[in-house]
């Protein structure tokens, strides 16, 4: 299992989307954000994609789950990630990259 953060693995998608030319962006929850928003939304090749990003043994909340559904309805793609490894598995999954 892996001894990184959360923020550690967050960080290291975030370098690994920009070395592949996607933008992105961080979430921070606050006051005036919505609750439960993909910690990293990115754009890659055209298509709106959201982040989660979790520590190994990390949970996600009904919330983010509900995030990420509704993502996928629109026609986007989000998944939860622990790590750059899983992240590329998905892009790859989902013919982003």
């Amino acid at each position: 299992m892996s001894q990184f953060s959360e923020k550690t693995i967050e960080n290291n998608i975030k370098r690994y989307l920009a070395s592949i030319g996607a933008w992105h962006i961080k979430t921070h929850g606050n006051l005036f954000s919505k609750a439960g928003v993909p910690d990293i939304l990115a754009c890659i090749n055209g298509r709106f994609v959201g982040i989660e990003v979790k520590k190994p043994g990390g949970k996600v909340s009904e919330l983010q789950k509900a995030n990420i559904r509704l993502i996928e309805k629109a026609g986007g793609v989000a998944f939860v990630s622990f790590s750059v490894e899983e992240t590329k598995h998905y892009l790859t999954k989902f013919n982003l990259i």
